[in-house]
């Protein structure tokens, strides 16, 4: 339904994760009977999840730590670790910066040439460890480096931006014809992001396997605030949901829908599936982990963008291993430990034995899902605040 914002503008209501509420079905399973895996393409995953290309989240180390947990973690081809033969100085100096310092000294840091033997080693190493390699790569830059991904074997390539259209229009550039490069290139490829409907179907318009849908909703983004673009997650996830349906009809071939960003704890993340993702990429809640790269830290890769920087640094608590923060045990109350056993658990709770089953669960808008009953713990600053 449109809501006039004025006059001469009118526009329908969007909903994020703390406004929406998965309804309990009138059947409960128990948690072992639940099956959260995720298949794409050739793979079948234990965790629906990608880890995001990010410096402060995936290094080839914990690639394939996260790989032998069942997940995916996919490694910024255009990022510190195709820059320098030895990442970790720039990490620690981006760890060590003040406030009021960290942007500007990143964009320096990240002037740094990317190094194509780089690219190849990066990725073989992941492949070393026994694991599904995964890696980004810009638009802009995709056509660039790709023979270097298909030399190096990788397994799936995902084509990232903030916004990322099947339609780019450029009078100084031939831009990068998605549909003409998926069709022609021998690795599976996701894109993204999006954050409508019909963005969302003219991606998988274009042959990809996936598409991102997120835009602005990460903790280290400030698109929304630099831009003023964006939609909220549970509505942008619906939406792309609407659209894999369409793509479905139109041509008989399903397309993932991957829900990228604004996720914290694994009510989050059920919230995501529950709205019609397949899997879920997150960033910050893996940068809480031990192994991060970040020390601390977590920033997006716009955040040392030249000309408009469109992320922050921001610092993180480091909360317990990868281990811990994926599939537990956990040893806090907020939900930010054991992300995908509470995924399991609340498919359990409301009846659901598969992901594409849980899908179809009820969910409501809730603007008081998180604050009713819950005074004490608000003023006490304790539990999922």
């Amino acid at each position: 339904m449109e809501i006039e914002i004025g006059i001469g503008k009118s526009g329908r209501r969007a909903y994020g994760f703390d406004e929406v509420a998965i309804v309990p079905s009138r059947r409960t399973r128990d948690p072992d009977d639940v099956d959260i895996s995720w298949e794409i393409d050739a793979w079948t995953l234990d965790l629906p999840m990608l880890a995001a290309a990010m410096d402060d989240v995936v290094s080839p180390a914990t690639a394939i730590e996260i790989g032998k947990l069942g997940g995916l973690a996919v490694l910024n081809l255009e990022g510190l670790q195709t820059r320098y033969e030895d990442p970790e100085p720039p990490l620690d100096e981006i760890a060590a910066l003040s406030d009021d310092k960290a942007t500007r000294r990143m964009q320096e840091i990240y002037k740094e040439p990317i190094k194509e033997e780089l690219i190849v080693r990066r990725i073989r190493e992941i492949r070393e460890g026994g694991v599904i390699a995964a890696a980004s790569l810009t638009p802009q830059r995709t056509a660039r480096y790709s023979h270097l991904v298909l030399e190096a074997e990788l397994d799936i390539l995902v084509i990232q931006g903030t916004v990322v259209s099947a339609e780019h229009v450029s009078a100084r550039t031939e831009p990068l014809n998605l549909k003409e490069f998926i069709a022609n290139f021998d690795v599976p490829v996701i894109v993204g992001g999006c954050a409508s409907y019909q963005t969302a179907l003219h991606l998988m318009r274009t042959g990809a396997i996936g598409v991102l849908v997120g835009v602005g909703p990460g903790a280290a983004c400030t698109t929304r605030s630099v831009l003023g673009i964006g939609v909220p997650q549970a509505t942008a996830i619906a939406d792309a949901a609407g659209a894999r349906m369409e793509h479905l009809r139109e041509t008989g071939r399903y397309v993932h829908v991957i829900a990228d960003g604004g996720m914290r704890t694994g009510g989050d993340i059920a919230k995501a599936i529950a709205c019609g993702a397949d899997a879920v990429m997150i960033g910050s809640p893996l940068a809480k982990a031990y192994e991060a790269p970040g020390r601390g830290h977590h920033w997006g890769m716009a955040t040392f963008h030249a000309d408009l920087p469109r992320g922050t640094r921001v610092a993180t608590k480091k909360i317990g291993s990868l281990r811990e923060i994926l599939v537990g045990p956990a040893h806090e109350n907020d939900g930010a430990l054991n992300l995908f056993g509470a995924l399991r658990t609340s498919m359990a709770t409301t009846g659901y034995g598969s992901i594409k089953e849980f899908q179809k669960a009820e969910v409501i808008v809730a603007p008081a899902i998180k604050s009713e009953g819950k005074a004490l713990q608000q003023a006490q600053r304790v539990g999922a605040n």
